[in-house]
C-alpha cells in the first residue's frame, strides 16, 4: 500500500512558490521548492484544510499575468 493511501500516516500541508498546495508525510524531508504551512493531521484533515484556504487555483504567476493584463473590454 502506497502511503499516502494508508490512514495510519500524518501528513503536513504544504506549498510552493506558485502558491499550489499539496500533502506531504510528516516522516518524509519536504521536496525542495515546498514548505510547511503549519498544518498537519490525517489526509482527510489536511486535505479539508486545503479546499478551505485554497480558493484560486490559479497558479501565483498566472494571477499577477492577468492582473497586469490589459483589459479587453471594447
Amino acid at each position: 500500500m502506497m502511503v499516502f493511501d494508508r490512514d495510519d500516516v500524518t501528513f503536513a500541508v504544504v506549498i510552493n512558490d506558485e502558491e499550489q498546495y499539496s500533502i506531504w508525510p510528516m516522516f518524509k524531508d519536504v521536496p525542495n521548492g515546498w514548505k510547511e504551512v503549519g498544518k498537519t493531521g490525517s489526509k482527510k484533515e489536511c486535505l479539508d484544510y486545503i479546499e478551505e484556504v485554497w480558493i484560486d487555483m490559479r497558479p501565483l504567476s498566472l494571477r499577477k499575468f492577468m492582473d497586469e493584463a490589459p483589459s479587453q473590454s471594447a
